[in-house]
């Protein structure tokens, strides 16, 4: 189970992972440091929480620690097609 992490109210950013080209990495919406789904280090960004629909990943809630956005990955559901 997850712990829950209390979220600071400010700009929450929304990206589509269909309209990724590459590995999946991206640039923080805000301040540009990439965010790579390869980073295992848990030095630039965090997992908040995640959104399962039956069995498959769905939405994931990150927070970069470089400036503290809000990112929300969607079209999970969309890449299992």
């Amino acid at each position: 189970m997850m712990k829950k992490t209390a979220i600071k109210k400010g700009a929450v950013y929304t990206i589509d992972l269909t309209k990724i080209d590459g590995d999946g990495a991206f640039p923080c919406p805000k301040c540009g440091v990439t965010i790579s789904p390869d980073d295992e280090s848990d030095e630039i960004y965090e997992i908040l929480d995640t959104v399962v629909a039956g069995t498959t990943l769905a939405e994931l809630v990150l927070q970069c620690k470089r400036c503290r956005s809000i990112i929300r990955l969607v079209g999970f559901l969309q890449l299992e097609v």
